[in-house]
């Protein structure tokens, strides 16, 4: 398969400043930061993004502001999906207009659309729009489950070319894998499943991690599709204490907490998310040590 992002991609934060309003300069430091740390793709305004909280105006002005930054040397991919056609068609086209390299499109979620309902949606906004698509499957945050049928479905439309699959079925991705058509890439949409889902025909991960571990989670990658594979479950296993810790609760709630205790300040969250608990905080400041990610 073709990895039409990159093998490393990262679900990129929104850093706020004090007010909580978006600190755009900090947008664009984040991004050149992770260009830097072997990332070749940006989700922007995802879940890790805060999207929910961010209004349409913020959204498409981080899409502008990390296009910008970047200038061309890392794909920049949209969050723009949501639980109402016509808004994720709105938003996705008013995203093309940025200069975003591709869209991505969560399922909708509180709706529990069926099926055939998932197969139109997607199919109305890709068609819509002339970048590409990445369909996004996290059951865990949506409440329904885009089953590997559907996802092939899709997989047929021309510019929907990619899926990052977060519903932690490995019968469900493995069936995706075997049946996609030629030019269509999954990815996982967990950390921890990145190696599990590149053994059965994955491209990458749409990663958060990366943020704190780029460099080695892309050397697990290449490590696995250079025939390297024991050196790769090496470094799965040295890295999956880190990949857990930063779902010790919701994200982006660890991960924002980790680049804080590094210096790395992003602001605090907007609610309904609040800050990691002091003792959480303490544990996961002392897993960084180990790591050597703060001293």
């Amino acid at each position: 398969m073709k990895n039409p992002f990159g093998s490393l991609i990262t679900a990129m934060i929104t850093p706020f400043d004090g007010n909580l309003k978006v600190d755009y300069d900090k947008v664009s430091e984040i991004a050149l930061f992770l260009l830097d740390k072997a990332s070749e793709g940006l989700v922007v305004s995802g879940t890790t993004g805060e999207s929910p909280s961010l209004t349409a105006e913020e959204k498409i002005n981080i899409f502008r502001t990390v296009v910008e930054a970047v200038g061309g040397k890392i794909k920049v991919i949209a969050g723009t999906g949501g639980n109402s056609t016509r808004e994720a068609l709105e938003m996705s086209c008013r995203a093309e207009e940025t200069g975003v390299d591709g869209l991505m499109l969560v399922t909708p979620y509180y709706n529990k659309p069926p099926q055939e309902g998932l197969y139109r949606h997607f199919k109305s906004v890709a068609e819509a729009v002339s970048l590409p698509v990445m369909l996004y499957n996290v059951p865990g945050r949506t409440g329904v489950n885009m089953t590997a049928e559907t996802c092939l479905r899709l997989a047929e439309i021309d510019n929907i070319v990619a899926v990052k699959e977060a519903s932690g079925n490995i019968e469900q991705i493995t069936h995706i894998c075997a049946g996609a058509p030629p030019g269509f890439a999954v990815y996982s949409g967990d950390d921890i499943m990145t190696l599990p889902i590149l053994s059965v025909g994955g491209v990458g991960v749409v990663s958060i991690a990366s943020h704190l571990a780029g460099p080695k989670i892309k050397e697990m990658i290449d490590a696995f599709f250079t025939g390297k594979v024991d050196d790769a479950v090496k470094i799965h296993q040295f890295l999956a204490p880190l990949f857990n810790a930063l779902f010790m609760t919701t994200n982006p709630v660890p991960l924002k907490e980790a680049l804080r205790l590094m210096e790395i300040d992003s602001g605090n969250l907007r609610l309904p998310l609040s800050s990691l608990p002091p003792e959480m905080s303490k544990n996961l400041a002392a897993l960084l040590v180990k790591y050597g990610l703060l001293t």
